[in-house]
Parts: structure tokens; C-alpha cells; sequence
């Protein structure tokens, strides 16, 4: 298992502008990051990658080659840089074009411009992707629980499998939406539900109150995993179903750790 520190991280750094290159690179520096490469297009971020690998890529929204989005699908789409973590760094505030980095597996989001201490929030949001360590249960083997991932991203649910693996948990089943779900929840038994929350077909609110209202899953505890703000009406609606934790999108491996200590250690 690695144990990397941030000031052992490998960063590059895909950004357009100079001055944002030269302010960002100068607060990496400050958070204690040595090593930062550079790059101001996608093929050349894709070259660097290929050619000497990184520990993090932070990168920009829009290149005059593509778009950030472009270049995290294609290192979640190739197994050699799949499991590097991706940070966006942009100014854009759209819901929705947010919403596809979110469905698509990025470590962490950061406006333009941005404080310090986001900045290290999300390197270690990061760093906990890349430092895995095995969840301590008190009741049982966290390698024996059976999990449940419900997500109509392929991408996401990599996202959440490569985080939950990272603790421990293999046993892991994978449904594309709520009705899939159903059929697995029919035929198998499970110690833990993870699931979107806006899917196709059946969504997460759909198979939350399935799982809750059937004696035979009542039990299983659900993690709900939304892009949906706090105050959105649709949250009203999940707390009702009996959820039994929230976690935002991007899912951060700290937050699920300590979620998971609770669901599982009662």
C-alpha cells in the first residue's frame, strides 16, 4: 500500500494560461509539492503522462485542443492512468457541466479563484485516493462485507469501486440502475447498499425505499451519493426513504471512510 505525503506528489499541471500556470504552480509550491510538470494543451498533458507518468493531474476546464472533461475520460478510459486522481481547477459554475465532471470520477472541484485551504482540502482529498489503507471493523472482516454499487455512470461507479477498494471492500456487485439493482437484491445478500442518486428507470429514491420497506432488506444500511445541493426539495424526499448517510459527488475517500466506520461498526 502506498503512503505518499503530499510533498511527495507528482503533479501535473495542465493550464492554458501562464499567469494561472505561474499562480498555481506558486501555490502548490507553498502547500510543499516539489515536483510539478507543466503543460498548457491536452495532447501535451496525454504525452506527459505517457512519458513520465504524474501522482495528481490539475487541470483547467477548456483547452484550445478539447476540454478538461476529454482528457479525464481518457485517463479513466485507459488502465494505465486510470487511478490517478483528477482535480479541476475553473471558474465555470454551471450545474451541469460541473455535474459531468462529477459523474465522470473527479478527485475534487476548485472555483477560480480559490483560498489556500481549499487547495489543501482537496490535495488531501486526493492523497486518500492514492494512500489506501484497509478499514479496522470491530464486528467483522471489512473484506467480507458484500456491497452493493448502484450508479448509471460507468465512470462513477469505478470512481466509488477504485474508493471502496482502497478500504478493503472487494465483494462488490455492480448494478447500472435502481431495476438491475432489484434483480441483484432478489438473488444475493448484502451488507451495504452505495447508490446514486438520479438514475434511469428506478431511481435512487426508488430502490432506497425497496430496500428499506422489504423485511427482507430493511436491514442493509444505504449510502446515497448525490450531486444534488443541500437544499434542493428532491433532499427532502431521500431523507424520508431512510438513508442512512449522504455523501456529496465528488466521493471523497476520508468522508465514505468515517461514514463507513459508523454503518458498519453498529
Amino acid at each position: 500500500m502506498q503512503h505518499l505525503s503530499i510533498s511527495d506528489l507528482h503533479i501535473l499541471l495542465v493550464e492554458p494560461s501562464d499567469t494561472q500556470r505561474k499562480i498555481i504552480s506558486s501555490l502548490l509550491i507553498k502547500e510543499k509539492v516539489d515536483e510539478i510538470d507543466a503543460v498548457s494543451t491536452v495532447a501535451e498533458a496525454k504525452a506527459a503522462m505517457r512519458s513520465h507518468g504524474a501522482d495528481l493531474v490539475v487541470s483547467a476546464m477548456y483547452f484550445e485542443d478539447g476540454t478538461g472533461l476529454d482528457l479525464l475520460k481518457s485517463m479513466k478510459n485507459d488502465a494505465e492512468t486510470a487511478s490517478i486522481p483528477f482535480m479541476l481547477v475553473s471558474s465555470e459554475n454551471r450545474i451541469a457541466k460541473l455535474e459531468e465532471f462529477k459523474q465522470a470520477g473527479v478527485a475534487a472541484i476548485l472555483p477560480k479563484p480559490f483560498e489556500p485551504v481549499h487547495l489543501a482540502r482537496a490535495l488531501r482529498a486526493s492523497l486518500d485516493l492514492i494512500n489506501t489503507e484497509e478499514l479496522e471493523l470491530e464486528l467483522f472482516d471489512v473484506r467480507d462485507v458484500r456491497v452493493l454499487l448502484v450508479d448509471d455512470s460507468r465512470l462513477a461507479r469505478n470512481h466509488i469501486r477504485r474508493v471502496l477498494e482502497g478500504m478493503g471492500l472487494n465483494r462488490i456487485d455492480e448494478a447500472e440502475n435502481g431495476a438491475m439493482a432489484l434483480t441483484l437484491l432478489k438473488d444475493n445478500t448484502y451488507d451495504l447498499v452505495v447508490t446514486d442518486y438520479n438514475m434511469p428507470e428506478m431511481d435512487g429514491r426508488e430502490l432506497s425505499e425497496f430496500v428499506r420497506f422489504n423485511p427482507e432488506t430493511a436491514h442493509i444500511p444505504i449510502i446515497m451519493v448525490t450531486s444534488e445541493a443541500a437544499d434542493s426539495p428532491h433532499m427532502a424526499n431521500i431523507q424520508q426513504t431512510g438513508v442512512n448517510a449522504l455523501c456529496d459527488k465528488p466521493f471523497e475517500a476520508q468522508e465514505v471512510r468515517t461514514m463507513l466506520a459508523a454503518l458498519l461498526g453498529e
